[in-house]
Protein backbone atom coordinates (compact mmCIF):
# COMPACT_ATOMS: atom_id res chain seq x y z
CA UNK A 1 0.00 0.00 0.00
CA UNK A 2 1.31 3.43 -0.99
CA UNK A 3 -1.26 5.76 0.53
CA UNK A 4 -4.69 6.20 -1.01
CA UNK A 5 -3.91 4.73 -4.43
CA UNK A 6 -3.47 1.22 -3.05
CA UNK A 7 -6.62 1.45 -0.96
CA UNK A 8 -8.57 2.65 -3.99
CA UNK A 9 -7.48 -0.17 -6.31
CA UNK A 10 -8.05 -2.78 -3.59
CA UNK A 11 -11.59 -1.66 -2.75
CA UNK A 12 -12.69 -0.96 -6.32
CA UNK A 13 -11.50 -4.34 -7.60
CA UNK A 14 -13.21 -6.28 -4.81
CA UNK A 15 -16.45 -4.36 -5.29
CA UNK A 16 -16.37 -4.97 -9.04
CA UNK A 17 -15.86 -8.68 -8.45
CA UNK A 18 -18.75 -8.74 -5.98
CA UNK A 19 -20.95 -7.25 -8.74
CA UNK A 20 -20.10 -10.22 -10.98
CA UNK A 21 -17.30 -8.66 -13.01
CA UNK A 22 -14.24 -10.70 -13.97
CA UNK A 23 -11.33 -8.71 -12.52
CA UNK A 24 -7.59 -9.24 -12.69
CA UNK A 25 -5.21 -6.93 -10.87
CA UNK A 26 -1.51 -6.95 -11.75
CA UNK A 27 0.50 -5.40 -8.95
CA UNK A 28 3.81 -5.42 -7.10
CA UNK A 29 5.06 -8.53 -5.35
CA UNK A 30 4.71 -8.64 -1.59
CA UNK A 31 6.70 -10.62 0.95
CA UNK A 32 4.87 -13.78 1.92
CA UNK A 33 2.17 -13.36 -0.75
CA UNK A 34 1.52 -15.72 -3.66
CA UNK A 35 2.48 -14.74 -7.20
CA UNK A 36 -0.99 -15.64 -8.52
CA UNK A 37 -4.09 -16.17 -6.37
CA UNK A 38 -7.79 -15.41 -6.04
CA UNK A 39 -8.72 -13.06 -3.20
CA UNK A 40 -12.36 -12.16 -2.57
CA UNK A 41 -13.20 -12.92 -6.19
CA UNK A 42 -10.27 -10.93 -7.65
CA UNK A 43 -7.40 -12.66 -9.42
CA UNK A 44 -4.21 -10.97 -8.19
CA UNK A 45 -0.99 -11.42 -10.16
CA UNK A 46 2.09 -10.07 -8.36
CA UNK A 47 5.35 -9.31 -10.11
CA UNK A 48 8.88 -8.55 -9.06
CA UNK A 49 10.41 -5.66 -11.04
CA UNK A 50 13.06 -6.66 -13.58
CA UNK A 51 16.47 -5.29 -12.57
CA UNK A 52 15.48 -6.19 -8.98
CA UNK A 53 18.55 -4.59 -7.42
CA UNK A 54 17.46 -1.07 -8.37
CA UNK A 55 16.28 0.44 -5.05
CA UNK A 56 12.88 2.01 -4.65
CA UNK A 57 13.96 5.49 -3.60
CA UNK A 58 13.74 9.04 -5.03
CA UNK A 59 17.12 8.87 -6.76
CA UNK A 60 16.44 5.59 -8.56
CA UNK A 61 12.67 5.91 -8.93
CA UNK A 62 12.56 6.09 -12.74
CA UNK A 63 14.77 3.00 -13.06
CA UNK A 64 12.64 1.08 -10.58
CA UNK A 65 9.39 2.05 -12.32
CA UNK A 66 10.85 1.05 -15.68
CA UNK A 67 11.68 -2.41 -14.34
CA UNK A 68 8.25 -2.70 -12.76
CA UNK A 69 6.51 -1.82 -16.03
CA UNK A 70 8.50 -4.46 -17.92
CA UNK A 71 7.43 -7.06 -15.36
CA UNK A 72 3.77 -5.96 -15.49
CA UNK A 73 3.82 -6.08 -19.29
CA UNK A 74 5.25 -9.59 -19.33
CA UNK A 75 2.60 -10.78 -16.89
CA UNK A 76 -0.12 -9.04 -18.88
CA UNK A 77 0.97 -10.57 -22.18
CA UNK A 78 0.94 -13.99 -20.57
CA UNK A 79 -2.54 -13.30 -19.23
CA UNK A 80 -3.78 -12.25 -22.68
CA UNK A 81 -2.79 -15.64 -24.08
CA UNK A 82 -5.47 -17.27 -21.90
CA UNK A 83 -8.02 -14.54 -21.16
CA UNK A 84 -9.66 -11.73 -23.12
CA UNK A 85 -10.61 -8.60 -21.17
CA UNK A 86 -12.70 -5.72 -22.47
CA UNK A 87 -10.87 -2.84 -20.78
CA UNK A 88 -7.40 -2.05 -19.48
CA UNK A 89 -7.49 0.23 -16.43
CA UNK A 90 -4.22 1.86 -15.37
CA UNK A 91 -3.84 3.74 -12.10
CA UNK A 92 -1.48 6.71 -12.19
CA UNK A 93 1.82 7.20 -14.01
CA UNK A 94 3.50 4.26 -12.25
CA UNK A 95 1.98 1.79 -14.72
CA UNK A 96 1.56 4.04 -17.76
CA UNK A 97 3.95 2.21 -20.08
CA UNK A 98 2.62 -1.26 -19.28
CA UNK A 99 -1.00 -0.11 -19.53
CA UNK A 100 -0.45 1.40 -22.97
CA UNK A 101 1.52 -1.61 -24.24
CA UNK A 102 -1.18 -4.04 -23.10
CA UNK A 103 -3.85 -1.82 -24.61
CA UNK A 104 -2.02 -1.94 -27.94
CA UNK A 105 -1.27 -5.67 -27.75
CA UNK A 106 -4.93 -6.53 -27.24
CA UNK A 107 -6.49 -3.62 -29.18
CA UNK A 108 -8.49 -2.57 -26.11
CA UNK A 109 -9.76 0.74 -24.76
CA UNK A 110 -7.62 2.22 -21.98
CA UNK A 111 -9.04 3.93 -18.90
CA UNK A 112 -6.57 5.83 -16.73
CA UNK A 113 -7.24 7.11 -13.23
CA UNK A 114 -5.12 10.14 -12.34
CA UNK A 115 -4.84 10.10 -8.56
CA UNK A 116 -2.50 13.10 -8.49
CA UNK A 117 0.02 14.96 -10.67
CA UNK A 118 3.70 15.65 -10.16
CA UNK A 119 3.25 19.36 -10.86
CA UNK A 120 0.39 19.52 -8.39
CA UNK A 121 2.47 17.91 -5.66
CA UNK A 122 5.05 20.67 -6.10
CA UNK A 123 2.62 23.58 -6.36
CA UNK A 124 3.07 23.95 -10.11
CA UNK A 125 6.85 23.45 -10.17
CA UNK A 126 8.94 20.57 -11.50
CA UNK A 127 11.96 20.82 -9.23
CA UNK A 128 14.12 17.98 -10.58
CA UNK A 129 14.88 15.83 -13.59
CA UNK A 130 12.83 13.06 -11.98
CA UNK A 131 9.85 15.43 -11.69
CA UNK A 132 10.18 16.42 -15.34
CA UNK A 133 10.27 12.74 -16.33
CA UNK A 134 7.15 11.93 -14.30
CA UNK A 135 5.33 14.94 -15.71
CA UNK A 136 6.13 13.88 -19.26
CA UNK A 137 4.80 10.37 -18.61
CA UNK A 138 1.59 11.82 -17.15
CA UNK A 139 1.14 14.04 -20.20
CA UNK A 140 1.74 11.14 -22.56
CA UNK A 141 -0.61 8.68 -20.84
CA UNK A 142 -3.50 11.15 -20.66
CA UNK A 143 -3.29 11.49 -24.43
CA UNK A 144 -3.04 7.73 -24.91
CA UNK A 145 -6.09 7.04 -22.71
CA UNK A 146 -9.53 6.48 -24.16
CA UNK A 147 -11.07 7.88 -20.99
CA UNK A 148 -9.60 9.55 -17.91
CA UNK A 149 -11.00 9.35 -14.38
CA UNK A 150 -10.39 12.24 -11.97
CA UNK A 151 -11.24 11.83 -8.29
CA UNK A 152 -12.58 15.38 -7.84
CA UNK A 153 -13.61 18.45 -9.81
CA UNK A 154 -10.33 20.03 -8.75
CA UNK A 155 -8.42 17.08 -10.20
CA UNK A 156 -10.40 17.32 -13.45
CA UNK A 157 -9.42 21.00 -13.72
CA UNK A 158 -5.80 20.19 -12.94
CA UNK A 159 -5.49 17.42 -15.54
CA UNK A 160 -7.19 19.56 -18.19
CA UNK A 161 -4.99 22.57 -17.42
CA UNK A 162 -1.70 20.66 -17.31
CA UNK A 163 -2.14 18.17 -20.15
CA UNK A 164 -5.01 19.41 -22.33
CA UNK A 165 -6.36 15.97 -23.32
CA UNK A 166 -9.09 15.69 -25.93
CA UNK A 167 -12.28 17.49 -25.01
CA UNK A 168 -14.81 15.38 -23.14
CA UNK A 169 -12.46 12.55 -22.16
CA UNK A 170 -12.32 13.29 -18.40
CA UNK A 171 -15.01 12.08 -16.00
CA UNK A 172 -15.16 12.69 -12.25
CA UNK A 173 -15.65 9.59 -10.10
CA UNK A 174 -14.72 10.16 -6.43
CA UNK A 175 -12.89 7.85 -4.09
CA UNK A 176 -15.00 5.64 -1.90
CA UNK A 177 -15.13 3.85 1.41
CA UNK A 178 -16.71 0.72 2.88
CA UNK A 179 -18.30 1.81 6.17
CA UNK A 180 -18.63 -1.81 7.32
CA UNK A 181 -14.84 -2.06 7.46
CA UNK A 182 -14.46 1.18 9.40
CA UNK A 183 -15.99 0.15 12.70
CA UNK A 184 -14.17 0.52 16.02
CA UNK A 185 -15.45 -0.84 19.31
CA UNK A 186 -15.88 1.57 22.23
CA UNK A 187 -13.24 -0.34 24.17
CA UNK A 188 -10.58 0.02 21.46
CA UNK A 189 -11.43 3.70 21.08
CA UNK A 190 -11.09 4.22 24.83
CA UNK A 191 -7.79 2.32 24.85
CA UNK A 192 -6.35 4.63 22.16
CA UNK A 193 -7.41 7.69 24.12
CA UNK A 194 -5.77 6.34 27.30
CA UNK A 195 -2.58 5.46 25.42
CA UNK A 196 -2.09 8.82 23.72
CA UNK A 197 -3.90 11.14 26.12
CA UNK A 198 -6.57 13.77 25.68
CA UNK A 199 -7.45 16.19 24.20
CA UNK A 200 -6.27 14.15 21.22
CA UNK A 201 -5.40 15.64 17.81
CA UNK A 202 -4.45 13.16 15.09
CA UNK A 203 -2.77 13.29 11.69
CA UNK A 204 -2.65 10.05 9.68
CA UNK A 205 -0.95 9.69 6.32
CA UNK A 206 2.31 9.76 4.41
CA UNK A 207 4.95 12.04 5.86
CA UNK A 208 5.72 14.01 2.72
CA UNK A 209 5.93 17.75 2.20
CA UNK A 210 2.67 18.01 0.27
CA UNK A 211 0.77 16.50 3.23
CA UNK A 212 1.42 19.68 5.23
CA UNK A 213 2.46 18.08 8.52
CA UNK A 214 5.00 20.86 8.97
CA UNK A 215 2.06 23.29 9.24
CA UNK A 216 0.60 21.21 12.07
CA UNK A 217 3.93 21.19 13.91
CA UNK A 218 4.30 24.95 13.41
CA UNK A 219 0.80 25.43 14.85
CA UNK A 220 1.31 23.22 17.90
CA UNK A 221 2.98 25.77 20.25
CA UNK A 222 0.08 28.18 19.72
CA UNK A 223 -2.41 25.31 20.10
CA UNK A 224 -0.83 24.30 23.42
CA UNK A 225 -1.33 27.81 24.74
CA UNK A 226 -4.94 27.80 23.58
CA UNK A 227 -5.73 24.28 24.83
CA UNK A 228 -3.40 23.23 27.66
CA UNK A 229 -2.52 19.56 27.73
CA UNK A 230 -3.31 18.91 24.08
CA UNK A 231 -1.67 15.83 22.56
CA UNK A 232 -0.76 15.73 18.86
CA UNK A 233 -0.21 12.29 17.33
CA UNK A 234 1.38 11.95 13.88
CA UNK A 235 0.82 8.47 12.42
CA UNK A 236 2.65 7.40 9.28
CA UNK A 237 6.04 7.38 7.66
CA UNK A 238 7.66 8.96 4.62
CA UNK A 239 10.56 10.92 3.21
CA UNK A 240 9.95 13.99 5.39
CA UNK A 241 9.85 12.13 8.71
CA UNK A 242 13.36 13.05 9.87
CA UNK A 243 12.84 16.74 9.08
CA UNK A 244 9.49 16.74 10.87
CA UNK A 245 10.96 15.12 13.98
CA UNK A 246 13.75 17.69 13.96
CA UNK A 247 11.23 20.53 13.66
CA UNK A 248 9.32 19.17 16.66
CA UNK A 249 12.51 18.99 18.72
CA UNK A 250 13.55 22.50 17.73
CA UNK A 251 10.17 23.79 18.93
CA UNK A 252 10.68 21.87 22.20
CA UNK A 253 7.35 20.16 21.87
CA UNK A 254 8.51 17.17 23.88
CA UNK A 255 5.73 14.76 24.75
CA UNK A 256 3.10 17.04 23.21
CA UNK A 257 3.87 15.49 19.80
CA UNK A 258 4.12 11.73 19.27
CA UNK A 259 5.37 10.13 16.04
CA UNK A 260 4.01 6.58 15.85
CA UNK A 261 5.57 5.48 12.56
CA UNK A 262 3.64 2.84 10.63
CA UNK A 263 0.67 1.37 12.51
CA UNK A 264 -1.37 -1.78 12.10
CA UNK A 265 -4.69 -1.04 10.40
CA UNK A 266 -6.78 -1.89 13.45
CA UNK A 267 -4.65 0.33 15.69
CA UNK A 268 -4.76 3.21 13.22
CA UNK A 269 -8.53 3.00 12.99
CA UNK A 270 -8.82 3.03 16.78
CA UNK A 271 -6.55 6.08 16.94
CA UNK A 272 -8.61 7.98 14.36
CA UNK A 273 -11.85 6.99 16.07
CA UNK A 274 -10.51 8.20 19.41
CA UNK A 275 -9.44 11.60 18.12
CA UNK A 276 -11.09 14.78 19.33
CA UNK A 277 -10.02 16.26 15.99
CA UNK A 278 -8.46 14.72 12.88
CA UNK A 279 -6.33 17.26 11.03
CA UNK A 280 -5.67 16.99 7.29
CA UNK A 281 -3.31 19.94 6.65
CA UNK A 282 -2.37 19.09 3.06
CA UNK A 283 -0.67 21.59 0.81
CA UNK A 284 -1.84 19.47 -2.13
CA UNK A 285 -4.66 16.92 -1.95
CA UNK A 286 -6.52 15.74 -5.06
CA UNK A 287 -9.12 14.04 -2.88
CA UNK A 288 -8.28 13.15 0.74
CA UNK A 289 -9.14 9.55 1.61
CA UNK A 290 -8.10 10.04 5.24
CA UNK A 291 -10.87 12.61 5.58
CA UNK A 292 -13.36 10.02 4.29
CA UNK A 293 -12.11 7.48 6.79
CA UNK A 294 -12.25 9.91 9.71
CA UNK A 295 -15.76 11.03 8.78
CA UNK A 296 -16.93 7.42 8.56
CA UNK A 297 -15.61 6.81 12.09
CA UNK A 298 -17.42 9.91 13.34
CA UNK A 299 -14.31 11.95 14.14
CA UNK A 300 -14.44 15.77 13.81
CA UNK A 301 -12.51 17.08 10.81
CA UNK A 302 -10.17 20.06 10.51
CA UNK A 303 -8.83 20.34 6.93
CA UNK A 304 -7.03 22.78 4.69
CA UNK A 305 -9.04 24.41 1.91
CA UNK A 306 -7.33 22.71 -1.01
CA UNK A 307 -8.24 20.34 -3.84
CA UNK A 308 -10.73 17.62 -3.05
CA UNK A 309 -10.75 18.45 0.66
CA UNK A 310 -12.50 21.73 -0.10
CA UNK A 311 -15.20 19.79 -1.95
CA UNK A 312 -15.65 17.27 0.87
CA UNK A 313 -15.62 19.47 3.99
CA UNK A 314 -17.83 22.55 4.29
CA UNK A 315 -16.69 24.95 6.99
CA UNK A 316 -19.29 25.33 9.70
CA UNK A 317 -21.34 22.36 8.49
CA UNK A 318 -19.24 19.21 8.14
CA UNK A 319 -16.05 20.40 9.82
CA UNK A 320 -13.61 23.27 10.15
CA UNK A 321 -11.31 24.54 7.39
CA UNK A 322 -8.29 26.82 7.23
CA UNK A 323 -6.15 28.36 4.50
CA UNK A 324 -3.43 26.09 3.14
CA UNK A 325 -0.17 26.55 5.05
CA UNK A 326 -1.76 28.88 7.64
CA UNK A 327 -0.51 27.66 11.02
CA UNK A 328 -2.47 30.29 12.94
CA UNK A 329 -5.68 29.38 11.12
CA UNK A 330 -5.03 25.70 11.82
CA UNK A 331 -4.55 26.37 15.54
CA UNK A 332 -7.75 28.43 15.70
CA UNK A 333 -9.77 25.74 13.89
CA UNK A 334 -8.48 22.94 16.11
CA UNK A 335 -9.15 25.04 19.20
CA UNK A 336 -12.76 25.43 18.07
CA UNK A 337 -13.10 21.70 17.49
CA UNK A 338 -11.68 20.90 20.94
CA UNK A 339 -13.63 23.46 22.92
CA UNK A 340 -17.04 23.43 21.22
CA UNK A 341 -17.86 19.76 21.62
CA UNK A 342 -21.52 20.19 20.69
CA UNK A 343 -20.55 21.66 17.32
CA UNK A 344 -17.89 18.96 16.90
CA UNK A 345 -20.47 16.20 17.32
CA UNK A 346 -22.92 17.93 14.99
CA UNK A 347 -20.36 18.52 12.25
CA UNK A 348 -19.00 14.98 12.54
CA UNK A 349 -22.48 13.51 12.18
CA UNK A 350 -23.18 15.68 9.12
CA UNK A 351 -19.86 14.67 7.52
CA UNK A 352 -20.59 10.99 8.08
CA UNK A 353 -23.99 11.35 6.43
CA UNK A 354 -22.44 13.00 3.37
CA UNK A 355 -19.81 10.27 3.05
CA UNK A 356 -22.30 7.43 3.36
CA UNK A 357 -24.60 8.99 0.75
CA UNK A 358 -21.96 9.87 -1.84
CA UNK A 359 -18.97 7.59 -1.40
CA UNK A 360 -20.13 4.00 -1.08
CA UNK A 361 -18.06 1.63 -3.22
CA UNK A 362 -21.05 -0.05 -4.92
CA UNK A 363 -22.15 3.29 -6.40
CA UNK A 364 -18.59 4.13 -7.44
CA UNK A 365 -18.10 0.72 -9.05
CA UNK A 366 -21.36 1.21 -10.96
CA UNK A 367 -20.20 4.60 -12.24
CA UNK A 368 -16.85 3.08 -13.22
CA UNK A 369 -18.60 0.34 -15.19
CA UNK A 370 -20.62 2.99 -17.02
CA UNK A 371 -17.37 4.72 -17.96
CA UNK A 372 -15.85 1.42 -19.12
CA UNK A 373 -18.80 0.89 -21.45
CA UNK A 374 -18.44 4.42 -22.75
CA UNK A 375 -14.73 3.81 -23.34
CA UNK A 376 -15.56 0.66 -25.30
CA UNK A 377 -18.01 2.59 -27.50
CA UNK A 378 -15.55 5.45 -27.92
CA UNK A 379 -12.77 3.06 -28.89
CA UNK A 380 -14.94 1.42 -31.54
CA UNK A 381 -16.06 4.81 -32.87
CA UNK A 382 -12.46 6.03 -33.01
CA UNK A 383 -11.40 2.94 -34.93
CA UNK A 384 -14.05 3.78 -37.49
CA UNK A 385 -13.64 7.56 -37.69
CA UNK A 386 -10.32 8.41 -36.06
CA UNK A 387 -12.09 10.87 -33.68
CA UNK A 388 -12.83 10.71 -29.95
CA UNK A 389 -16.57 11.10 -29.18
CA UNK A 390 -17.50 12.91 -25.95
CA UNK A 391 -18.21 11.13 -22.66
CA UNK A 392 -21.68 9.54 -22.49
CA UNK A 393 -22.55 8.22 -19.05
CA UNK A 394 -25.17 5.65 -20.05
CA UNK A 395 -25.57 2.45 -18.00
CA UNK A 396 -24.89 -0.78 -19.84
CA UNK A 397 -24.13 -4.42 -19.15
CA UNK A 398 -20.95 -6.44 -19.58
CA UNK A 399 -18.63 -8.06 -17.09
CA UNK A 400 -15.05 -8.44 -18.28
CA UNK A 401 -12.65 -5.92 -16.83
CA UNK A 402 -8.98 -5.78 -15.97
CA UNK A 403 -7.31 -3.49 -13.43
CA UNK A 404 -3.64 -2.64 -13.32
CA UNK A 405 -2.64 -1.21 -9.96
CA UNK A 406 0.68 0.42 -9.10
Amino acid sequence: MYGGLGRHVHALAETQAARGDDVVVISQSAEGAADDEILNGVRVIRVMPTAPHVPFDPTNLIGWVSGFNVAVTRAGLGLLSEWRPDVVHGHDWLVAQSAVMLREAAALPLVVTMHATEAGRHQGWLPSDVSHAIHSVEHWVTHEATRIIACSEHMRWEVQRLFDPAKGTIAVIPNGIDPDQWVVSPSRRAKARREFGTPLVVFAGRLEWEKGVHTLIEATPSLRRRVPGVNVVIAGRGGAEDRLRTAAREKRLGRAVTFTGWMLERDLRALIAGADAVVVPSIYEPFGIVALEAATLGSPLVVSRTGGLAELVEDGRTGWTFATGDATGLAEAVEAALTDRRAARRYAAAARTVVLERHGWPAIAARTRVLYRDAIRASKAQDQSGEQPPVRLVADGGNLLTGIGG
